[in-house]
């Protein structure tokens, strides 16, 4: 597995299994580093490292949905959103885990509906059978 490939790049596509190690890989090293942020800096520090973490999980969500001929659109609808949630808590607008304020749940619950959405799609719908736009199928035997 070529890991700086998976990392880095957003061109080609990747079958369902290198999608759930990489990004298995990296959002556990993302919870765990934004836990031990969040518990010597705070919350903002937290959210500041969860930002830090989006190129690396978009650029595998990019390309497993070019696996299955999506537009990258969709997949960036995604993380702005999660983006947006994030500057939220570094400007401290987000509001109390008690009493949220309605910028933060106007983007939350579409950003839930989302990340549902995409869970499926690219974690257990099969790519595009054969060659798509974005390059050959990465199932196919050579």
């Amino acid at each position: 597995m070529d890991w700086g490939y998976l990392l880095n790049e957003f061109h080609g596509r990747i079958g369902r299994r290198a999608f759930w190690i990489a990004m298995g890989a990296v959002v556990a090293i993302n919870v765990l580093a934004c836990f031990v942020a969040g518990q010597i800096a705070g919350e903002r520090v937290s959210a500041i490292v969860d930002l830090a973490f989006t190129y690396p999980e978009f650029a595998i969500a990019v390309k497993r949905g070019y696996d299955r001929n999506l537009p990258v659109w969709f997949v960036a609808a995604f993380f702005v959103a999660n983006g947006a949630l994030d500057l939220l808590d570094v400007l401290e607008w987000s509001g109390t885990p008690d009493n949220l304020n309605m910028v933060t749940l106007a983007i939350a619950v579409p950003f839930t509906v989302l990340a549902l959405a995409l869970l499926v799609e690219l974690g257990f719908r099969r790519g595009t059978v054969g060659p798509n736009q974005y390059g050959p199928d990465p199932l196919a035997r050579s």
